[in-house]
């Protein structure tokens, strides 16, 4: 279990939030709103209405004794900086900021964020990927270049074992695992037969991905 403070009430903030304690995590919650810290208090471990700032406030809580500070504040990149800021200076260990523009996380992390999350873009990225093709269901990006997609069985896959296929070889993706319906089967054996109703989880080079369902 983690101790986490998390500044801003906004939509992210709230959903990160709740997130966290189902998670098991123990929440302080800081907003200036003092309606969304009210309606926070159903589900974080406490929260307090504040401005986060005020060095003198910031001070007081003894952030040095969180495991993780979050940054969610979206609407005020500058209020965003200036608290990013203040949290290290007063002796954070891990600062987790969100961030909009690419320029703001570059502000951020140069300003004490010792990591950013944008959540618009990485909803946008993972909309355009999944929607943009009929077979992916699912997209985790890895790297710049590696991701894990849920994908249709490939026409030419069914009927035939990953053996047989040499999926590696071939197409130079690895089978994490197969779904059919809620059923997961992890790293499915060498012998293990493709279906045209299963879902196939797959690990390889975006380039590599693309070329295996463009033949799909």
């Amino acid at each position: 279990m983690k101790s986490v403070l998390l500044i801003g009430l906004g939509r992210f903030g709230r959903r990160m939030a709740k997130k966290l304690r189902e998670l098991n995590h123990e929440v302080l919650a800081i907003d200036k709103d003092e309606e969304r810290v009210n309606d926070a208090l159903g589900f974080v471990t406490s929260a307090q209405i504040a401005d986060a700032t005020s060095e003198t406030f910031i001070r007081s809580v003894g952030v040095s004794n969180f495991d993780m500070c979050v940054v969610a504040i979206g609407d005020d990149f500058q209020s965003s900086l200036e608290t990013t800021a203040l949290l290290k200076e007063c002796g954070a260990r891990f600062v987790l900021s969100r961030a909009s523009r690419e320029v703001h996380a570059k502000f951020l992390l140069r300003n004490g964020a010792d990591d950013v999350v944008y959540p618009e873009r990485q909803m946008a990225d993972w909309a355009a990927m999944r929607y943009s093709s009929d077979h992916i269901f699912d997209y985790v990006k890895l790297s710049p270049d590696y991701s894990i997609y849920e994908i249709a069985v490939p026409e030419a896959w069914v009927g035939r074992s990953v053996m047989e296929l040499a999926v590696r070889q071939r197409y130079r993706v690895n089978v994490l695992g197969v779904k059919q319906q809620d059923a997961l089967q992890p790293m499915p054996g060498p012998s293990h037969c493709f279906q045209a109703e299963e879902r196939v989880l797959i690990l390889g080079h975006d380039r590599d991905v693309q070329k295996l369902l463009g033949g799909n």
